[in-house]
């Protein structure tokens, strides 16, 4: 996999295909064969990067400076740099999505499209904010994801009632807990109160190209319900697509409809 020092920091991708670029931003707790589905069928028409979050897949520690999710996406513009790459086409999912509606508000003439799957820039709600700020003080405090907290973290990322015997939910139950001590510390932590303890930033939505951008959403998404993805999609002024039989990583739950609804839009002129 290639890499990038951004910041001091190693950071890592996949790049694959050729043609328009695709830039994929994966999910907090997750890493970039998320978009496996995605990539596979996107890199026959499109050059597809992946890079993967500090402290997630294969990337280093957060650079030192990194406090917002304008860091990220200042980061993200790094890359593209580093890669000679002038416009994009933004795919970005939970905190991917985060840091790619900055990205896109920082250098609108870098994006050609956007796509803003599962994802939320206004503030976490209060009482959500504070349960997860208790959940990585108990990782801060304890060093790892203790095993009753797997139980709890999990399913959040899925739809209600999905088989949490499938090979999509053990597998991730057990990339959570092979998290190791100092990822967790020097960067899960850090970037979760970075993520979760994030400003307001509906009202910058406005100056989003309603034309050039797409929301999509799990139609069982809990820890982002689609009524948040309505506000956003009013705001900009740009279509929602509910994704059935799908939670969180709709990539994942439901990859053909994702699919075809992204090649569908990054088609349109």
């Amino acid at each position: 996999m290639p890499i990038a020092m951004i910041e001091g920091k190693p950071l890592h991708y996949q790049d694959q295909g050729a043609g328009p670029v695709v830039l994929l931003g994966h999910s907090y707790l997750w890493h970039g064969d998320m978009w496996a589905p995605q990539i596979q069928a996107l890199s026959r028409q499109f050059r597809v990067i992946t890079p993967e979050l500090w402290g997630h897949g294969e990337s280093g520690e957060l650079p030192d400076k990194t406090q917002s999710l304008e860091d990220l996406a200042g980061q993200m513009l790094a890359l593209l740099d580093h890669l000679n790459i002038d416009r994009i086409n933004l795919v970005g999912l939970s905190v991917g999505g985060m840091w790619g509606a900055h990205l896109a508000l920082m250098a609108p003439h870098r994006i050609n499209r956007l796509v803003l799957m599962d994802t939320y820039l206004g503030l976490e709600p209060e009482a959500t904010r504070k349960y997860y700020f208790s959940l990585l003080q108990l990782i801060e405090d304890t060093g790892t994801i203790p095993e009753h907290l797997l139980d709890v973290i999990a399913p959040i990322f899925f739809r209600p009632g999905i088989d949490q015997n499938s090979a999509l939910y053990q597998d991730f139950r057990t990339a959570l807990k092979s998290f190791p001590k100092d990822r967790l510390l020097s960067c899960i932590v850090p970037l979760g109160r970075i993520i979760f303890g994030r400003g307001d930033a509906l009202q910058r939505l406005a100056n989003l190209d309603g034309h050039s951008t797409l929301i999509m959403c799990g139609e069982q998404d809990t820890p982002r319900p689609s009524a948040e993805s309505q506000i956003m999609a009013n705001l900009i002024g740009c279509p929602l697509i509910l994704v059935p039989d799908a939670g969180h990583i709709s990539s994942l739950e439901n990859p053909e409809f994702v699919n075809e609804q992204l090649l569908k839009f990054l088609a349109k002129d």
